[in-house]
C-alpha cells in the first residue's frame, strides 16, 4: 500500500535532517588577536585614507588594520601567513590580498573563523586563503551588502563561505574543500537578492547548501564535485525565515558527488549520492545543469523530515511572506514532527546521464506525489521515478500516466549504509594547485559592496560541457 503515515515517515525519515545551525553559535570570537597600535601615520578615524592601509608593513595584523580603518577604506595584504580569526564591524570595507594562493589565514585548527563580518554593510573580501578553522572560513552575519571574490577554502569545522541573513550579496570564483557541512552555504533570507557564481566545491560534506533561502538567489555557472552530496536547498525551522523558495540554480556542473573520504554531517550521509536535493523546497527553477555520475538521483525533489519544529509550516498563501514579515508573527508549536515536502519546482533542460536509481526523482512520504505541482519539460535522461515524469508532470496541459508506476521508495535512503565522515583535520584533499589571481589586486581601487548582484543574463547561460 502505497501511503504512508506521518508516524511511519518520522521513524524512517528521521535522520533526513539539514546542515547543522551554528548562525548564533558565533557570537564572539575568542580567538581574535589583540589589538595593535596602528602607526604614528594612521589614517583619520573620520575618512577614508589617502591610500591603502597595508599589512603587514604599516599594520602587523589583519585584525589592526580592521580596527584602524574607516568606511570606504582599502585594506591590502601582503603574502604570509596570518594566524588570525578577523572580526569586522565597520562598513563598506574592502579586504584584499595580493596573491589568493599565499596570503593565507589560517586558524591553526584552534580558531573559529577566519573573517567574520558581523553586522557590516558593503564588505568587500577577496584574494586569499583560509584554512584550517573550527568553524568558517569566511563568513558574513546579519548584513546588508557583501561581496566575496577570488577565495580559497580548506579544512573548515563547519563551512567554507557561509552567508547567514544576509542579503544584496555576490559570490564568485571560490574554490572550498573539506568542509564538514557545505562548501558555501547562503541561508535565512528571503528575498536574498544574491548570486552565487564561478565557483568550484568539492570534497566537502555538500558542495552547496542553502536552509530557508531564495528570492531572486541565483546558483549559476559553478561545479560541484566529489562531495558527498552536490547542491541540498532545503527548509526547516530551526533557522529563519522558512521555508526554502525561488532558488535558481542554472548552468552548473555538477557530477561524481558519492565521496565517501570526505568529512560530513549527518545529512550528508543521507543525502549522499546525489546531484540537485531540493529537500522541501518550494518553487525552485532547476534548469540546463549537466548532472551526471550519482550513485542515487541525478535531481531529487524529496521531502525534509523536521523531527522537532519550533513552528508550524507556512500555508501557500504565505510562501511570498519577507523574512521581516513572517518575524513578525507568532511562532506555533506543532506539537510532532512534521514533514516538508517539495512543492512547484520546475525543472527544465537538464542533461542527465548515468545517475544510478534514476536521473530524476520525485518522492513524499504522506502525499500523493500528483498533488505536490512539481513539473519537468525538455530533460534528456534515460530513467526516472515514477516512470514517465515529463508525461505525469508536464509544465503546461495536464499530466498523463500513474505516479503508482515506478514510485521511489524514499524509505530505501535509510537501508544503504555510507561510511562514516572522516575527521575534517585529516581527510584527504586533492592536490592543491594555484587559484586564478584577483586581476590587478596591487592597483585595483577599493569597491565595497554596494552594488551587488551584478545583473544576470539568464537566458544566455547554456548547459556547460562535460569536462574532458
Amino acid at each position: 500500500m502505497r501511503r504512508k503515515i506521518l508516524a511511519a515517515a518520522t521513524a524512517a525519515l528521521v535522520l533526513l535532517g539539514a546542515c547543522s545551525d551554528d548562525s548564533t553559535s558565533d557570537s564572539a570570537s575568542t580567538d581574535a588577536p589583540s589589538t595593535d597600535a596602528p602607526s604614528t601615520d594612521a589614517p583619520s578615524t573620520t575618512e577614508a585614507a589617502a591610500g591603502p592601509l597595508q599589512v603587514p608593513a604599516d599594520y602587523p595584523t589583519i585584525q589592526a588594520a580592521v580596527d584602524a580603518a574607516v568606511p570606504g577604506d582599502l585594506i591590502l595584504v601582503a603574502p604570509g601567513t596570518y594566524p588570525e580569526a578577523v572580526q569586522v564591524e565597520t562598513d563598506q570595507l574592502t579586504i584584499r590580498g595580493l596573491d589568493r594562493n599565499t596570503v593565507i589565514l589560517d586558524g591553526e585548527f584552534e580558531m573559529d573563523n577566519g573573517i567574520r563580518i558581523l553586522g557590516a554593510k558593503g564588505v568587500t573580501v577577496e584574494n586569499m586563503t583560509a584554512m584550517n578553522y573550527t568553524k568558517n572560513g569566511f563568513f558574513w552575519t546579519g548584513v546588508d551588502g557583501y561581496h566575496g571574490a577570488y577565495l580559497n577554502t580548506y579544512r573548515t569545522g563547519d563551512y567554507g563561505v557561509y552567508v547567514y541573513d544576509s542579503v544584496n550579496g555576490q559570490l564568485d570564483h571560490l574554490y572550498t574543500a573539506g568542509s564538514v557541512d557545505a562548501g558555501v552555504y547562503i541561508g535565512g533570507c528571503y528575498p536574498c537578492n544574491a548570486v552565487l557564481t564561478d565557483t568550484v566545491s568539492e570534497h566537502n560534506g555538500l558542495g552547496y547548501s542553502g536552509t530557508n533561502s531564495g528570492g531572486n538567489l541565483l546558483i549559476i555557472n559553478s561545479v560541484f564535485r566529489n562531495n558527498r552530496a552536490g547542491v541540498v536547498p532545503n527548509s526547516g525551522t530551526y533557522e529563519l525565515c522558512y521555508p526554502e523558495r525561488e532558488t535558481t540554480i542554472v548552468g552548473n556542473l555538477i557530477y561524481s558527488n558519492n565521496q565517501a573520504d570526505s568529512p560530513s554531517i549527518d545529512w550528508a550521509l543521507i543525502a549522499m549520492g546525489n546531484g540537485i536535493v531540493s529537500a522541501g523546497g518550494v518553487g525552485n527553477d532547476i534548469e540546463r545543469n549537466l548532472i551526471y555520475d550519482h550513485d542515487r538521483g541525478g535531481i531529487v525533489l524529496a521531502p525534509y523530515l523536521e523531527e522537532d519544529p519550533n513552528d508550524k509550516q507556512p500555508t501557500p498563501e504565505q510562501w511570498t511572506q519577507t523574512c521581516d514579515e513572517q518575524r513578525q508573527l507568532r511562532p506555533e508549536d506543532p506539537g510532532e514532527a512534521m514533514l516538508w515536502n517539495s512543492y512547484n519546482n520546475r525543472v527544465a533542460e537538464n542533461v542527465l546521464e548515468d545517475n544510478r536509481e534514476a536521473d530524476l526523482i520525485v518522492a513524499s512520504a504522506d502525499l500523493d506525489e500528483s498533488t505536490l505541482g512539481n513539473c519537468f519539460v525538455g530533460n534528456t535522461f534515460t530513467a526516472s521515478a515514477p516512470r514517465l515524469i515529463e508525461a505525469l508532470a508536464p509544465c503546461e496541459g495536464t499530466g498523463t500516466g500513474s505516479w503508482l508506476d515506478g514510485e521511489y521508495d524514499i524509505f530505501s535512503w535509510l537501508t544503504t549504509e555510507h561510511p562514516p565522515g572522516v575527521d575534517w583535520k585529516t581527510a584527504p584533499l586533492p592536490e592543491l594547485t594555484a587559484q586564478e589571481n584577483m586581476p590587478d589586486a596591487a592597483t585595483a581601487p577599493a569597491h565595497p559592496a554596494v552594488d551587488v548582484p551584478k545583473q544576470v543574463d539568464l537566458a544566455s547561460i547554456a548547459v556547460p560541457s562535460k569536462p574532458a
